[in-house]
């Protein structure tokens, strides 16, 4: 069995990042620029955004962190973005969520340029993606950083089964939506499950890839996988242990200790998909640079 070592991976990618983003601003003098904006105080997400600045700067980038009121209309966020779209020194804009409830996420979302939108959360980016047109669009970040693993691993995915279980817009969708594109690095056939899928378990049990983002604690039993099947765990969940000193511990969707013994490839949880996401912001980000300056 292989463990699959997204933290290692995400460093790995962060360095050669680092040394692009060096290249660019000794060879025209300026680097790629991000601006994460966070409205209100969730605890949660003013970690998120700590780590997203922390990891621009380590690699090079310009970082700015907007924080706003929770008060804050929406209308002041979409004048603040579209001040942002304007500035041709930010390259990536990503609005933190969750929002307070009088702001309409989809309104923020649509607000963003699609060329800045390195989050690739607007329908222009999901609709160039389910087109088959990558080099014209921003992938999804924790679909992006799936990809790559499978990549780094060598995990042969053409004319394989890769069943996804969940259908977020943020994974689930974008997810499925890579795996069947006509690339050497997917080119699979795709079944997506859901809550409301029955037996569930006969269709993952035929999965040669199983990617799972369904949010429930070690939802995935052994016995729903297929011997040999790569297994892919987007899930974070926070369960009790009274045995650390949180009193708390974080696992994935999938029963990993059981699972792990059949399987032939494996993210853990933490330390898999998850260090993946801000690497890939990243690489978007530089994307969205070079992009913009023609390079």
């Amino acid at each position: 069995m292989v463990l699959i070592d997204g933290k290692k991976v995400s460093s790995d990618l962060q360095q050669e990042l680092k040394s692009s983003v060096e290249k660019h601003r000794s060879a025209i003098g300026k680097v790629p620029g991000l601006v994460v904006i966070i409205v209100g105080q969730d605890p949660a997400s003013q970690v998120y955004v700590r780590n997203k600045a922390k990891s621009c700067k380590e690699i090079g980038m310009n970082s700015t962190v907007i924080e706003l009121e929770a008060e804050t209309t929406q209308q002041l966020l979409l004048d603040k973005i579209a001040e942002l779209n304007a500035d041709p020194d930010v390259h990536g804009i990503l609005v933190q969520q969750p929002l307070p409830p009088h702001i309409d996420e989809t309104a923020v979302t649509l607000a963003i340029d699609p060329k800045k939108d390195v989050d690739g959360f607007h329908p222009v980016n999901i609709g160039n993606l389910v087109l088959g047109h990558l080099d014209q669009c921003y992938i999804s970040c924790t679909p992006n950083g799936i990809l790559e693993l499978l990549c780094r691993y060598g995990i042969e995915t053409k004319g394989k089964h890769c069943v996804v279980v969940g259908r977020s817009n943020i994974v689930g969708k974008p997810m499925a939506n890579l795996m069947v594109q006509k690339l050497d690095a997917t080119n699979c056939t795709v079944t997506i499950c859901h809550s409301a899928t029955k037996d569930i378990a006969s269709i993952t049990r035929q999965a040669d890839i199983l990617i799972v983002a369904i949010g429930m604690a070690r939802f995935i039993k052994a016995e729903m996988v297929k011997p040999g099947a790569v297994v892919i765990d987007v899930g974070i969940n926070r369960i009790e242990d009274p045995t650390t000193k949180s009193g708390f511990r974080l696992v994935g969707d999938v029963d990993f200790e059981q699972v792990s013994l059949i399987s032939s490839a494996i993210t853990p949880v933490p330390g898999g998909v998850g260090p993946m996401t801000i690497a890939m912001l990243l690489k978007n980000t530089l994307q969205s640079f070079r992009r913009a300056n023609g390079l």
